[in-house]
Parts: C-alpha cells; sequence; structure tokens
C-alpha cells in the first residue's frame, strides 16, 4: 500500500483495499457453492484453511513476527475454533442445500446476536429506539428468507427437511460466531487492563485462527471418511481454481485488506461492506447459478439490510463524517436563509437557531433523572 504526499495512505489504496473487501468477501460465497461441485465440504475447508494458514504464518515468520506466545496462541486457536470452523463450516456445509445469496444474506444478520448476546452493553443497546427497531427488523427478516426457503418447492433434489437443517445450522453458525468475536473482544479488554506481556501482531494471530480452522476441519473430514472418498484427479481444474481464490484472496488479501482499512479508515465506514458483501454474492447467484432470486429474497434482504443500519445508528450517528454533513446542511439553511444583511433574515435566522436549540435541550437527557 502506497502512501499520499501528506503521509497518510494513498486514495488509489485506500479505494482497492474496499473494492476487495466489497467484492471479493461477497464473491467468496459464490465460490464456496462451485467449488461443492468437486469438494466434500470438510474436504473444502480443510484444503482451504491449511494453505491460507500457511501462506500466512510463513508471511509472518520472514516479517519477523513473535509466532508463538503460548497464552495468546491458545487464545487465538480457541477463537479460530469458534470463528473460523464452527461458523464456516455451517456455511460450507449448507451450501449444499440452500442458495449462497441466501447464506450471504442471512450472515448479514450476524448484527442481531451481536445486540442479543453482548451483555455487558444490554442496558445501552435496549434503551436505544433505533436498536430495538433494528432487532424487530433483523429477525421479520430472518423469519421471511425462512418462509421463502420453506415455502420453495424442492427442485434438484434438496428435500425441504434438509434445507430446514441447512438454515438452523447456518443461524447456529452465525451465533458461533458472534460468541467468538465477542470472547476476542472481552479478553483483549481484560488483558489491558491486568497483563502487561508482550501481544502477538493481529497477523500472527490470524494465522493461528486459520491454521486451528485448518486442523478442525481436517480431523472431521478424516473422521466422517470424506477424505477416504475424495479423488483429486476427479476434481475440475475449475473447483481448484476456486479453492485457490478462497485461500488467497478470500482468507488472505480480502482480510488483510480489512485489517488495513481498519488502521487508516473509521470503523464505521470500514463496516459497510456488510451492506455490499450479500449484495455481491446475491448478483452472482443470480447470473451463474441455477437458483432462482425471488422478489421475497430482495426484500428480506432490504429488511436485514434496514435492520444493520438501525442497528449501528449510533455509531454513525456520532461519526465525524456524518456530522460535518449536518453541519454543511445547517450552514447551507443558514445561508439560504440570510443571502444579505437584511432585518426580516436575521430575525428568521434568530428563530430558527432558537427552534435548533429547544430541539437539542429536548433530546438531552435531564441529569436529575439519571
Amino acid at each position: 500500500m502506497t502512501k499520499s504526499n501528506q503521509g497518510g495512505p494513498a486514495a488509489a489504496s485506500i479505494i482497492f483495499a474496499y473494492l476487495v473487501v466489497y467484492f471479493v468477501w461477497g464473491s467468496t460465497f459464490f465460490f464456496i457453492e462451485k467449488a461443492l461441485e468437486s469438494f466434500p465440504p470438510f474436504v473444502l475447508g480443510s484444503i482451504r484453511f491449511i494453505i491460507a494458514g500457511s501462506i500466512l504464518m510463513s508471511y509472518c515468520w520472514l516479517k519477523g513476527y513473535n509466532i508463538y506466545i503460548k497464552s495468546a496462541v491458545k487464545d487465538a486457536i480457541f477463537i479460530g475454533f469458534l470463528l473460523l470452523f464452527v461458523d464456516m463450516a455451517a456455511i460450507i456445509w449448507s451450501e449444499q442445500y440452500i442458495s449462497s445469496a441466501i447464506v450471504s444474506i442471512i450472515s448479514s444478520a450476524t448484527a442481531i446476536w451481536f445486540i442479543v448476546f453482548d451483555k455487558p452493553k444490554w442496558r445501552q443497546n435496549f434503551t436505544s429506539v433505533p436498536i430495538v427497531l433494528g432487532l424487530l427488523a433483523g429477525f421479520a427478516g430472518v423469519i421471511m428468507l425462512f418462509a421463502e426457503q420453506l415455502s420453495t418447492s424442492s427442485h434438484h433434489g434438496d428435500d425441504k427437511n434438509m434445507r430446514t437443517i441447512a438454515l438452523i445450522v447456518l443461524t447456529i453458525g452465525t451465533i458461533a460466531w458472534t460468541i467468538g468475536s465477542l470472547i476476542s473482544k472481552y479478553t483483549k479488554v481484560g488483558k489491558d487492563k491486568t497483563d502487561q506481556q508482550p501481544d502477538m501482531h493481529v497477523m500472527v494471530k490470524t494465522a493461528w485462527q486459520m491454521v486451528s480452522a485448518g486442523v478442525s476441519f481436517t480431523i472431521v473430514a478424516l473422521l466422517t471418511g470424506e477424505y477416504s472418498r475424495f479423488d483429486p484427479h476427479a476434481v475440475r481444474m475449475v473447483d481448484w481454481g476456486a479453492i485457490a481464490y478462497l485461500a488467497t484472496m478470500g482468507s488472505i488479501l480480502a482480510f488483510g485488506s480489512y485489517i488495513w482499512l481498519l488502521q487508516h479508515r473509521p470503523a464505521t465506514e470500514v463496516s459497510s461492506y456488510a451492506y455490499i458483501n450479500p449484495i455481491v454474492a446475491l448478483v452472482l447467484a443470480h447470473y451463474f447459478t441455477n437458483h432462482k432470486v425471488t422478489s421475497l429474497q430482495i426484500l428480506g434482504l432490504v429488511v436485514i439490510l434496514c435492520s444493520v443500519m438501525l442497528m449501528n445508528w449510533d455509531l454513525y450517528k456520532n461519526n465525524k463524517k456524518f456530522k460535518l454533513i449536518k453541519r454543511a446542511k445547517r450552514i447551507k439553511k443558514l445561508r439560504e436563509m440570510a443571502p444579505k444583511s437584511s432585518i426580516p433574515r436575521i430575525v428568521e435566522i434568530s428563530q430558527y437557531n432558537e427552534k435548533h436549540e429547544k430541539k437539542k435541550t429536548k433530546n438531552t437527557p435531564d441529569t436529575k433523572e439519571l
């Protein structure tokens, strides 16, 4: 990534990183579905994460990062098990029975479970009207997708009962991702307060998480007999390409771009990938698979994305860019009111400011009531 003359990252680098996070991550759902045409689900996960973990660990070693700190590795392995094995296993296995588009949409509803399971923030979250409305809308969107899938007639040998099980498994996977993320978050907070020992670089932690997922997928694939039944010679070249894409572009480049963006751009801005990924997956599923994208699926996507926006409304509202936009609009309004010095315009401006201040005071809670 290059830097601009002002010392910060170049605009081209930022744009490239966003394009990778938006479109590469969004496309991984489609490439998983394509790879499943040749690979059993746990073999697919095994090969993907063994390759990705090995490449990323080698990169970290060449960079001179500290590869092993016992406590940090232990945490990374556990979190990797929840985030990259349980959740990704649910996604990969589910895509045998339901469209990659549906999988991506339900995965985007993870924000629901962050609200439900983040106990330390229950009071803050459940007293916020936008968050509560977003939570209800999110559940409504998920229910719509469940209903749509269960009402669809069977095709390509898919059984309605298996689609139901796949939807439940996928939901459990998103919950595991949430719990793993929250454990990672609060474990880090606790260690920052009590433990002054040096920590591992985030890329090293990610490498260990991928290794953990790769080993877990491999063990399950061996125990279930997937590897014994797997014939590498029967795999089409295009499906080997899908695996290579998932390991390098999806697991390394996209995540690396995401981490880099978090270091240089506001988190609320970077989180916009959650709105783009399912749209990319929906478009790819519509044009390049046999699955039909229905109007109810599109409506469910819109409802879930609106719910995610509502659940993050307080973050967006407090974002510097959002405040600057509001301030610019207010200044524009003032200029429209007073293009020239005039008594009527000055009075109008005064009334506008008084109205704005009263509204601001009204929305500010009384400290005596707290």
